[in-house]
């Protein structure tokens, strides 16, 4: 193949469209740990937990992907060059943030915690709209998630049979329906915030950009507050009832991935 063949848009090589050889393993974990699940396969709750952990890792890596595709669209190239279109959470700008912080919150407290990952050049992307479409492609993303996920539960599946299976699965919903509301928080630093940024008055702006680098601290304190979380998890739960997904099986899921207890 001629070199100008593996070239494609903006003379970029067609390996930093390729899923990655990381993200591709999570896919067939999540996979192969969803079947021994649903087929009370070996330890049950050690096949939650992977179940649920890989596929909140997967959900992690769309959502990154969704924001770095739309601004690769938007006009900013350097995120194929930095590796961000390739799905391989290893190639983020803050691994910890936005893998080893958000898996340990789901196991401690049941959250699914937004992390800040890729980085993108808004200098090279123009028009107000486009930036906001950029900060709203990744919780668009977790919102399609928790969608597909209640649909078995909206159409009222047996879940008494392969109970742990529909646990988890009712669990991963829950996740996805935090990772949504919190996301489109209008947080400084946080998608939700970036999505209202552009539209902001030059003197809200410089408020913003003061406040942006402690948005994950300003999300902890607002959760932090019994009556902020009280509001938090009963808006999440009554959104999760109008679509039909029981809160007594998410209950169960979350019992159920901490095999440790």
């Amino acid at each position: 193949m001629s070199f100008e063949r593996r070239r494609v848009l903006a003379g970029i090589p067609r390996e930093a469209f390729r899923p990655s050889a990381v993200f591709l393993c999570l896919v067939a974990l999540f996979l192969t740990s969803g079947w021994m699940t649903w087929a009370e396969f070996g330890n049950v709750r050690l096949d939650v937990f992977l179940f649920v952990v890989s596929g909140w890792l997967v959900s992690l890596c769309l959502h990154e992907y969704a924001h770095a595709v739309v601004a690769f669209m938007a006009g900013d190239r350097n995120v194929a060059h930095r590796g961000y279109l390739t799905l391989n959470p290893l190639k983020y700008s803050h691994p910890l943030l936005s893998i080893v912080l958000p898996v340990v919150v789901v196991l401690l407290g049941g959250i699914g915690l937004p992390g800040g990952a890729v980085w993108i050049d808004r200098h090279e992307i123009p028009g107000r709209l486009r930036h906001t479409l950029v900060s709203l492609a990744g919780p668009a993303t977790n919102v399609v998630f928790a969608l597909l996920l209640v649909i078995p539960f909206a159409v009222g599946v047996d879940v008494a049979a392969h109970h742990d299976f529909w646990a988890a699965v009712a669990l991963l919903c829950f996740l996805q329906l935090t990772a949504s509301v919190l996301n489109l928080m209008p947080v400084p630093g946080l998608d939700g915030g970036n999505i209202i940024q552009p539209w902001l008055s030059p003197q809200w702006k410089r408020g913003y950009d003061i406040l942006a680098p402690y948005g994950f601290i300003l999300l902890f304190a607002l959760l932090w507050n019994p009556r902020i979380a009280g509001w938090f998890f009963g808006g999440v739960n009554a959104v999760g009832s109008v679509f039909g997904l029981p809160a007594w099986l998410r209950d169960d899921g979350f019992a159920l991935i901490r095999f440790w207890s």
